[in-house]
Order: C-alpha cells, then structure tokens, then sequence
C-alpha cells in the first residue's frame, strides 16, 4: 500500500510521471470523480506496475557527490582516533567537521597545503608538542590535504546537483515532510508537477514539452476548491505563477523572494567562474571542445528557472518598478552543432532570444553590480531581435499553458528509443553520446 510518506521521497527523485501518477491513483482514488479519475488515468496507464516489462532503463535518481569516506576512514586508522559513528562523510558539512576536529592535532592549518612552506620542521614540531618522527607526521598532513582536497570537489559537485535540482524542480525536493504531508491535494499536485518537471530534455530542433499538463491543471483546480486546506506555501516552491501566489500573504512571497534572490546570488559567482574556465562562443552559443556543457546548461538552467521565480515574486508583490533599475537577463544554453544545423537546414534560425543575450550585458554581471541593465535595455534588445519582451519572458512573468499529456519516452542522451532494453544497451555502447 502506498503512502504519502513515499510520495515525498520522488520530489528528490526522477521518477516516471507514469509511476508517480500511478501512486497518486491508489492514494486518491475514493476521493476523485469519475472525470478526475480518467484524467489521472491517462498517465497511471502507462506506469511501470502495469507494463508488461516493468522496466524503464533511465536512471530514477539525481547523481550523488562522491565524499571522503575512505580516505577518513584511512586517517582515523593512522591518528589513532575514536571513530564518530553517526557521521556520514559523505556530507561537505561533516567532512569540514572532521577536519576542522582532527588538523589541529598536528598543528595543520585548513587551507595551508603547501608541501615546501606549510608544514612544520624538526625545531617547529618540537616547540608544538609533537613528538612525531618526520615520516609519521609528513603522512597525516599529506592525509589531511588529500582529504581538504575530496571537500573541495565534494562542495563542487554538490553545487552542480543541486543547480541541476533548481533547473528542474525549483525548490521541490527542499519541501519538509510536514509541509507535504499536511494535505493530500497539496501534496498529490507536487508530486505530480515535480515528476513531470523533471522529465529529460529530448533531442529536436522544436521547443521542448511543457511541464503543466491536463494532469497538473485537475489538480491544481483541486488545490483550489479546497483552498483553505491547501499548503500554498509549498506549493510556490515548485509553482509560482499568479494564481498561487494570491493565496500567500505579503510577508510569506517577501521571503520567498529572498530565498531565490540569495540563489541567484549563488548562481552568479558560480556562472563566473564557468564562464572564465569555458571559452565559449556567445555569438551562436554552439558548444565545442573543451566546454563543459554539461554544467553550463544545468546552471544556465537554474539561473533561468531562479529568475523566472524572482520575476513572478516581484510582479506579485507590485514591485516590478525595480526593474526600471536593474533588470538581469536570460542565460542562453549551450547548443550541439548538428541541433543549430538542422534547425536551420529547416528553413529555421537562431533562437532570437540569442540575439538578445548578445546585446545585453552578462546577466550575473547585472546581478553582481558589475554591469548595468534595466528594463527599458531589454524591451529595445527584444525588439531588435523581433520577440516580445512579456511574452517571451523577458521583463515579465510567463503566460501559464497547459499541454496535453504525452507518454515519457525511452531517451538515450535525449534521443527516443522506442524499447527500455534496447535503450538501456544503447547508452551502454555510448551511441548518441558523441563519443563514436
């Protein structure tokens, strides 16, 4: 039997919204119409419990940033020191804890990582206390750099997870247990939305499927009729358009606001740093050796998404006389060659918001005060390049759609395979990756 509880755990998974749909059948069905139930229906069909197989060959989970279990398994070993049993190494926090406890026990400062000028001489060890030999002490601070080092990447990787998350689901899976739990229709809308946020990109020169499905709107409209039940507060975590931010009041929007301005905030200094690393080409944005395009889209992705939510916050606060002042814009993703080719082998061209983005000053710059941009910039910059600045998203909040629910298709590196088994042995032998 299925629980609500088990719902919550798919908001940091990537469940099929087959599947999720699926469990939302069992836990909602003495409560839907015979309408909300054949709606529900057209996903729940189609769930892996029901498939002959019963198998899907993409992954359900986001990646995990690998830590420094072994290597403080190691250390504990060679200082001769009681082990922690409730820690978990392979946390960043927990790591910087250990360090933090165990590099003073041989004078190490966290940081100092040099070999020729930061480790402490005979006459130095002496005076400290340490009654080490060379060789002895030389190991634990090579063990100590080696494991300052795994939290570096450690905190890299965690970062580039969590972008990715962002570029999804906004805040989805940071949404507290009590919180989903506190109502079912809140929590089957969630759910639902978050599973079909997060379905994979396909490979196309046509825009990619919208989230908000027939699905989404039945049970968003339940959200509604039962307005004083619902948690509106968890749902603008993962929904922020105007509706469902009528319901939450000034002082709740205000500080949603700061959370996503604080993650803008985070998502600038680390798009920096992408950007000196990654010699990319900003005219066309088609990605070539040497970028990492992987973390630029799913960053590009988080910023876009952080934005869209600030922009709606902003509108819904009556605020929007800000962007007179300071007005940031879209970060354009990197595009495979061969999807610009036969774009424009279509009779297509460019993504106009690409001209845009090359007119404007670099978004996070904006952000950090570096450049200046306003609104007044980007409406000429869109009409320039023949878009609509509201519409587009540019200066203003989004215009909700609401697509029809389509099957989620078998993809191996965004290309649709029709069986989960011949995809899963496609991805094996790297095809469609661009490696063969």
């Amino acid at each position: 039997m299925i629980t609500i509880e088990q719902l919550h755990k798919t908001l940091d998974e990537r469940r099929r919204p087959e599947d999720v749909a699926e469990m939302i059948v069992e836990l909602m069905k003495n409560d839907l119409n015979r309408h909300e139930l054949s709606v529900l229906e057209k996903a729940a069909q189609g769930s892996l419990k029901r498939s002959l197989h019963g198998y899907t060959s993409m992954l359900e989970t986001f990646g995990t940033a690998v830590g420094a279990e072994k290597q403080i398994k190691k250390t504990i070993e060679i200082f001769k020191i009681s082990q922690n049993e409730t820690s978990n190494y392979h946390y960043a926090e927990n790591i910087e804890t250990f360090l933090t406890e165990t590099s003073p026990l041989i004078h190490k400062s966290i940081g100092k990582n040099d070999f020729r000028s930061d480790r402490l001489n005979k006459i130095q060890r002496k005076e400290a206390g340490l009654d080490l030999s060379k060789r002895n002490y030389n190991k634990k601070w090579r063990l100590l750099k080696r494991i300052e080092k795994r939290l570096y990447k450690c905190i890299q990787e965690s970062k580039k997870i969590e972008f990715q998350k962002i570029a999804k689901h906004g805040l989805a899976h940071t949404i507290s247990p009590e919180d989903f739990n506190s109502d079912l229709n809140t929590a089957c809308f969630i759910a639902y939305f978050n599973a079909r946020s997060n379905v994979r990109s396909t490979f196309t020169n046509q825009s990619q499927e919208r989230p908000f499905d027939e699905i989404c709107e039945m049970l968003f409209n339940r959200c509604k009729g039962s307005a004083d039940k619902t948690n509106w507060q968890a749902v603008s975590y993962i929904y922020t358009n105007e509706e469902a931010l009528h319901y939450l009041t000034d002082e709740q929007k205000g500080r949603l606001l700061g959370k996503w301005s604080k993650i803008l905030q985070e998502i600038a200094e680390f798009l920096g740093e992408l950007w000196t690393d990654n010699n990319i080409n900003r005219k066309t944005m088609a990605v070539k050796k040497g970028n990492d395009s992987t973390t630029w889209n799913n960053t590009a992705g988080a910023w876009n998404k952080a934005r869209d939510n600030w922009m709606n916050l902003i509108y819904a606060l009556g605020m929007e006389y800000i962007l007179d002042d300071i007005c940031f814009g879209k970060v354009m993703r990197l595009m495979a060659a061969d999807v610009i080719a036969w774009h424009l082998s279509n009779g297509g061209k460019l993504d106009p918001s690409t001209e845009v983005w090359n007119i404007l000053p670099l978004p996070w710059e904006v952000f950090q005060e570096k450049q200046f941009c306003n609104k007044k910039m980007i409406v000429q910059a869109c009409r320039k390049a023949g878009i609509d600045p509201e519409k587009s998203g540019w200066i203003a909040p989004r215009t909700q759609q609401v697509s029809q629910f389509k099957p989620t298709p078998e993809l191996v590196h965004g290309v649709t395979v029709s069986n989960p088994f011949l995809a899963s042995v496609l991805r094996k032998n790297k095809y469609f990756s661009g490696k063969i």
